[in-house]
C-alpha cells in the first residue's frame, strides 16, 4: 500500500513538471538588493529552530539498511577494478555523503556488482562527466573518488536507494562496460601526503634531533635575524608560542631544520652579518619577485617547489664562498646549509594554513565546530572543497590538486576573493558569499537526489535575487523535512537554478531559504 502511495506522489510531481505555469518573479520573499548584503554576518541562531541533523539523514529516501561491513582502505598506488558511477554536475570528495536513487539498468548492475564483489566489497568509483562545449562529446574526469555503500534498500520495482560516502581519491586508468552492462574501471589509489610543519623541499635531509646539542637549538629568528644575543623579543616569543603548539614529532622536525640553519651561521659567525647584507634585495625581502607575503608567484605546485629550491640554492651557493673558521664538524657536513625565513616555513605549514582557512570559513559561514578539523589539515582541505559555493569545474580543480598545503592555499585564495554567485548562462547576480546558510550538519552545500534519480549538489542561501517561481509548492519528497519546495528559474534567461524552500510549520525557522544548483553558477573572484 505504501509503495502505491509513493508511486502516486511521484506521478503528481511528474505532472507538475509537465504543467505549463506562468512564471512569477519572486518579490520580497527572502530577497534583497546589493545594499542589503554585508560581507560578514550570519543569520542569528536564536531565530533558527530547524534540526540540521535531519537533512544529513536523507529521510526522503525512505527506510534504508546499514551495510554492516568493515570498510576497506587501500594503500597509495594500489590498483583496483571497481564498478563506476558517472555523475554530471557533481564532484565527490573524501568524507562527503552522496545519496543515490538508482533507476537506470546499467547503474543498477553497477551497484549490484559493488555489493557482491570480493576484492573491493561495497566500493565503487565516482567520476564527474562533462562536456567541453554545449554540443561536445561527453568526457570522463581523470580524477575521482571511491564511494563506499553505507546504506541501501532494494525497491520492488527493481530500483535501489543508496547512501554512500567518499573515501579515497583515485586516477582513472581505463574504463569499459562488462557483460552485464555495468560500467567498470581500473583505478589507482592516489597516495596522499602527510601534513608537516616544515616543507620538505625547503631543506636537505634532516639529521636526528638527538644529534643536536641544546646549544644548537636556538630560535630560528635568532639565527636568521641576528646573533642570538640581541634579537627581537617579540619574534622570539612568537617562535616559542609556535613551537609550544607542536607535537613531539613535529617539534623534532621543526627544530632539526632550525638546527641546520644555526650550524651554518655558527661555522662562520664573523662574516655572516656582512654577507647577509650583500644579498640582493630580491632574495631576502618580501618585495622579492619570487617571494611575497601571499606566497610564491604562480599557482602550480611544481613552480612553488622550483622557486623554493632556487632560493635555497642561492643562499647555499654564497656559503661556499665564505671563509670558514676551522674545520667543519661531521654534523655540519651532513645537514643542509640552505635555509629560508620562518615566514616562508609557515607559508607552507599545513597546520598554520588549516587554522587560517578554518577561521575564514567560520567567519563566512558561522560553523562553530571547526577546531577538530584544524588538527587534521587533510580532512579540512577536503571539507572546505566539498562545501565552498563555487562552480563545478573549480571544485574538480580542487579535487585534482596533490598536496595538502597547495589545496589549502588555493582554498584560502578563493575564500579571500569569492564575492558574488552568478548564473552561469546570463551572469545575473544570484547571491553573495555572506548569504550562505547552513541547513545541514554536513555544511552549506550537499548532494541530494530527486525521485527520477538525478543527483543535484545544492548550496543553501538565506538571501537571493533575480529568481522566478516556476511551480507550486510541493511537500512530498522534500530534502529538508518540514519544508515545501518550489522550482525556481533565473528570471533573466529562465535556466533552472534550483528551489525555494518554505516552512510548512509556523514554528519552523527560517521561514524560507534558497537551494541553488552548483552546476548552474559561475565564480566571480574579486
Amino acid at each position: 500500500m505504501e509503495d502505491e502511495v509513493e508511486r502516486r506522489q511521484i506521478q503528481q510531481i511528474l505532472a507538475l513538471d509537465d504543467e505549463e505555469l506562468q512564471i512569477e518573479e519572486v518579490e520580497g520573499l527572502a530577497d534583497s538588493s546589493d545594499d542589503d548584503h554585508r560581507d560578514t554576518g550570519v543569520p542569528s541562531t536564536d531565530d533558527f529552530t530547524f534540526n540540521t541533523n535531519l537533512t544529513s539523514l536523507h529521510t526522503y529516501l525512505g527506510e534504508v539498511d546499514d551495510a554492516r561491513h568493515r570498510y576497506a582502505f587501500w594503500e597509495g598506488g594500489a590498483i583496483l577494478n571497481v564498478p563506476l558511477f558517472y555523475l554530471e554536475g557533481v564532484v565527490l570528495f573524501p568524507e562527503a555523503t552522496l545519496p543515490l536513487r538508482v533507476i537506470q539498468p546499467n547503474f543498477v548492475a553497477a551497484i549490484n556488482r559493488a555489493l557482491n564483489q570480493a576484492d573491493a566489497p561495497y566500493t565503487m568509483g565516482v567520476v564527474r562527466v562533462y562536456r567541453d562545449s554545449e554540443f561536445g562529446p561527453i568526457r570522463l574526469a581523470k580524477i575521482g573518488t571511491t564511494a563506499e555503500i553505507r546504506q541501501y534498500r532494494w525497491v520492488e520495482d527493481g530500483t535501489i536507494n543508496v547512501v554512500t560516502r567518499g573515501q579515497q581519491r583515485f586516477r582513472l586508468r581505463r574504463s569499459w562496460i562488462d557483460s552485464e552492462g555495468a560500467p567498470c574501471g581500473e583505478i589507482q589509489i592516489i597516495e596522499e601526503d602527510v601534513p608537516f610543519r616544515t616543507p620538505r623541499d625547503a631543506c636537505a635531509k634532516l639529521v636526528p634531533f638527538s644529534n643536536l646539542s641544546s646549544q644548537q637549538r636556538p630560535s630560528l629568528y635568532a639565527s636568521s635575524h641576528g646573533d642570538g644575543n640581541g634579537g627581537n623579543d617579540s619574534e622570539d616569543s612568537s617562535e616559542e608560542i609556535f613551537e609550544s603548539e607542536l607535537s613531539q614529532t613535529e617539534r623534532k622536525i621543526h627544530q632539526s631544520a632550525i638546527g641546520a640553519c644555526y650550524e651554518f651561521d655558527k661555522a662562520d659567525e664573523s662574516t655572516s652579518s656582512d654577507d647577509d647584507n650583500e644579498l640582493p634585495k630580491s632574495d631576502n625581502q618580501s618585495g622579492s619577485p619570487c617571494l611575497n607575503d601571499s606566497g610564491f608567484k604562480g599557482s602550480s605546485p611544481s613552480n612553488h617547489k622550483k622557486q623554493i629550491r632556487n632560493a635555497a640554492l642561492r643562499i647555499g651557493s654564497k656559503s661556499k664562498a665564505r671563509k670558514v673558521a676551522g674545520p667543519r664538524s661531521h654534523l655540519s657536513s651532513t645537514i643542509s646549509t640552505a635555509f629560508l625565513p620562518c615566514w616562508v616555513y609557515r607559508m607552507y605549514d599545513s597546520y598554520c594554513l588549516a587554522q587560517k582557512a578554518a577561521d575564514m570559513w567560520k567567519q563566512i559561514v558561522g560553523t562553530p565546530s571547526m577546531d577538530g578539523f584544524v588538527k587534521k589539515p587533510d580532512l579540512l582541505s577536503f571539507y572546505i572543497a566539498s562545501k565552498i559555493p563555487i562552480s563545478e569545474p573549480t571544485r574538480q580543480e580542487l579535487l585534482e590538486i596533490d598536496g595538502i598545503s597547495y589545496r589549502l592555499r588555493r582554498e584560502i585564495d578563493i575564500l579571500e576573493r569569492l564575492d558574488r554567485v552568478r548564473c552561469k548562462i546570463c551572469k545575473t547576480v544570484i547571491a553573495r558569499r555572506s548569504d550562505m546558510l547552513v541547513m545541514s550538519s554536513d555544511g552549506p552545500l550537499g548532494a541530494f537526489v530527486n525521485p527520477h534519480g538525478h543527483v543535484h549538489e545544492v548550496m543553501t542561501f538565506h538571501k537571493a535575487k533575480g529568481l522566478a517561481l516556476r511551480s507550486r509548492p510541493v511537500k512530498e519528497y522534500s530534502w529538508f523535512p518540514g519544508y515545501a519546495w518550489t522550482v525556481i528559474n533565473c528570471a533573466t534567461c529562465e535556466t533552472l537554478m534550483g528551489w525555494l524552500f518554505t516552512a510548512t510549520n509556523d514554528k519552523l525557522k527560517p521561514k524560507s531559504f534558497w537551494g541553488i544548483r552548483s552546476c548552474q553558477v559561475t565564480d566571480e573572484l574579486r
